[in-house]
């Protein structure tokens, strides 16, 4: 497994009272809540995950 590197993040309150509820909803921890959010969204983009291939790739 690879290290994980922490850092601190400013949240308003009522942000995390619901991101801690979806969470538990989840069966997660609020910190694994938070990283599933932001692989979701990282894949989404397409700036995580899988490579493209060049055939795949846009010509620019």
């Amino acid at each position: 497994m690879s290290a994980k590197k922490p850092f601190i993040l400013r949240i308003d309150p009522e942000k995390l009272k619901a991101l801690e509820k979806w969470a538990a909803d989840e069966f997660r921890s609020t910190n694994g809540q938070i990283e599933y959010i932001i692989d979701q969204a990282l894949r989404k983009s397409g700036r995580w995950g899988k490579k493209k291939s060049p055939q795949n790739e846009e010509i620019k």
